[in-house]
């Protein structure tokens, strides 16, 4: 396969990724109404699910296929460029105003998950024991988001126009299988780029795949900004991370069949970063209630020297 035709691949995959995540905003608006939700609430729920089908889709695969180092990258180096690059450039074009009780505990579950998982990485691979207890933080995210629901339910509908159900649930499905397929070409072909140019996977996987998967909460963070639905950005983002760090590493853990293994990089530099992105993204905005321009700089900083870092390390 020559170089140009697995950056075609790439390209493809890109589109997919990005048309099929497009999709999924006017139809969370849609379902946060319907349902009477506040639309963080949604993001971090509906959307976040299916925009880390990329993730989800990709780390899984790499991991079935052997290629670790590409499986745990994109997991974790997903969670580093949403929390600070996408929601970082949001938060520059457009700040907002976020409620406390909205954020605390998708934010608290997500330092939680970071910590854990580099604290039973240290040995060199995630532990059987950090494996349960990641999938034991997930299943608190999805109890903490029913209990939510509950709690801030309205009773006031919007009304439903006739063809509305039917264009979201096409909407839903094809963009799936858009994220899906084109998560599957981003593997292949990233893993083909690394191979031609020289370029160890795990700098591919935790740069140019961690971005390509997460274009959906990229695409669904402009157009969010741009029709004022910012809570659905947010919610998206931080949700993702929560799923990108509890649930698909220790899935990739058992597609693998053994022992996931932790390179000197994720565990020196990936996860430690990861988790810095998450605190500067948070912390602020719960002491503020406000996600603020320069928090979003401090935010887009984080990954523009864990960029360089990484530069530093393999060029």
């Amino acid at each position: 396969m020559t170089f140009f035709y697995m950056m075609a691949l790439f390209a493809v995959g890109l589109v997919l990724i990005i048309k099929g995540g497009d999709w999924f905003v006017d139809a969370a608006v849609w379902l946060a109404g319907v349902l009477g939700v506040p639309q963080f609430l949604i993001g971090a729920t509906v959307v976040s699910v299916a925009t880390t089908l990329p993730e989800l889709t990709a780390s899984a695969i790499a991991a079935f296929e052997g290629k670790v180092d590409m499986a745990v990258g994109n997991a974790v180096g997903s969670v580093t460029v949403n929390v600070s690059l996408i929601l970082g450039v949001a938060v520059l074009g457009a700040p907002f105003l976020i409620r406390r009780s909205q954020l605390w505990g998708q934010g608290a579950l997500l330092a939680a998950g970071c910590l854990v998982a580099l604290l039973c990485s240290l040995r060199g691979s995630l532990s059987a024991l950090g494996c349960v207890l990641l999938l034991l933080l997930f299943l608190g995210y999805v109890a903490f988001n029913i209990y939510t629901a509950k709690k801030e339910r309205s009773t006031e509908r919007p009304a439903a126009r006739p063809g509305d159900r039917r264009r979201q649930i096409a909407g839903f499905l094809l963009g799936a299988a858009g994220i899906v397929v084109g998560a599957k070409l981003l593997v292949y072909s990233g893993s083909g780029i690394a191979r031609m140019a020289g370029v160890p996977e795990a700098f591919i996987a935790v740069t140019i795949i961690s971005f390509g998967t997460s274009l959906p909460e990229f695409t669904i963070a402009v157009t969010a900004a741009v029709k004022k639905h910012t809570g659905l950005s947010a919610g998206n983002i931080v949700g993702a991370g929560v799923i990108d760090i509890t649930l698909i590493l220790p899935l990739c853990a058992v597609f693998s069949g053994r022992a996931l293994p932790i390179s000197p990089q994720g565990l020196l530099l990936d996860m430690p970063v990861s988790l810095v992105a998450v605190l500067v993204c948070c912390v602020p905005a719960l002491l503020t209630q406000r996600f603020r321009r320069w928090q979003g700089a401090c935010m887009v900083g984080v990954y523009v020297l864990y960029v360089a870092a990484l530069l530093w390390l393999f060029v």
